[in-house]
């Protein structure tokens, strides 16, 4: 097989949670153009009709769905439809998730257990329901969206770090149980990355976007595209022996210690 033919996902179906906009809709856009039918849900109607707009105007015939990531019955029936309507699924990427930010000592137990339920239940309970379709195809590729705060932590983030802590373990042992059957599980860990929620902080002169920019190497803001040939990599076959392991598109963030005061 030609080098570049590898990197194609022409017949794949991709499956992308959470991806009627920002991360989750570049990483999308990206497997579509690499040849992957898409299909993808939103929390409520209004999310999945604006992402339907947003692959429409990317020229892409998504497939969108209203569904919660932690309903496992809901996951089970949606993942049956994915497979009937669209194709069986090759590729789940676990993108959905969600952050807040409250000091631990604030925090209340139910919040807490939200973003746990989210950014790390979820990506077990949709896993669970697609692993069986890819074992019987004889492959099948997982993308977990992990984060820098799978390895560091930071005031306000304690639920989140704790879940992405888990789900960079959790992608570890989906590859442990599974990768005798030629599914490979791997993670992308967004560094700091330019979206609409992050645009108050990129403000030059915030103390934070300098913060932020004095520990990136590359000096800059990441950006949704920096995302998207490490998304098509472990999506194809190009990464057929590639498992276990958390990409960190962070522009060097977790290499650097920082500039000498």
């Amino acid at each position: 097989m030609n080098v570049l033919d590898s990197f194609s996902l022409k017949g794949k179906v991709a499956f992308v949670t959470g991806a009627c906009y920002g991360i989750g809709f570049a990483i999308a856009s990206a497997l579509a153009e690499a040849g992957a039918k898409i299909a993808f849900n939103g929390l409520n109607a209004e999310h999945v009709a604006r992402g339907i707009e947003n692959y429409r105007k990317a020229g892409i015939d998504a497939h969108g769905y209203v569904c919660d990531v932690t309903d496992a019955d809901a996951i089970e029936d949606l993942v049956k439809k994915i497979n009937q309507e669209v194709g069986v699924i090759d590729i789940l990427v676990n993108n959905a998730g969600i952050i807040k930010r409250i000091p631990m000592l604030d925090m209340k137990p139910e919040e807490f257990r939200q973003v746990i339920d989210v950014d790390l239940t979820a990506p077990f309970i949709v896993s669970k329901a697609v692993i069986p379709g890819m074992i019987k195809k004889g492959h099948g590729k997982i993308i977990n969206i992990c984060s820098m705060m799978s390895e560091l932590g930071r005031e306000t983030v304690s639920a989140y770090a704790a879940a992405k802590g888990g789900l960079k373990m959790l992608t570890r042992n989906i590859a442990s149980e599974y990768g005798a059957y030629n599914i490979q599980c791997n993670g992308i860990g967004p560094g700091y990355i330019e979206t609409p929620q992050t645009a108050p902080l990129r403000v030059p002169g915030n103390p934070f976007n300098d913060f932020i920019i004095s520990k990136t190497p590359a000096g800059r803001w990441g950006r949704t595209e920096d995302l998207t040939g490490p998304a098509v990599f472990l999506a194809s076959d190009a990464s057929n022996f590639v498992n276990g392991h958390i990409l960190y598109v962070d522009g060097g963030i977790l290499a650097y210690i920082g500039k000498q005061p």
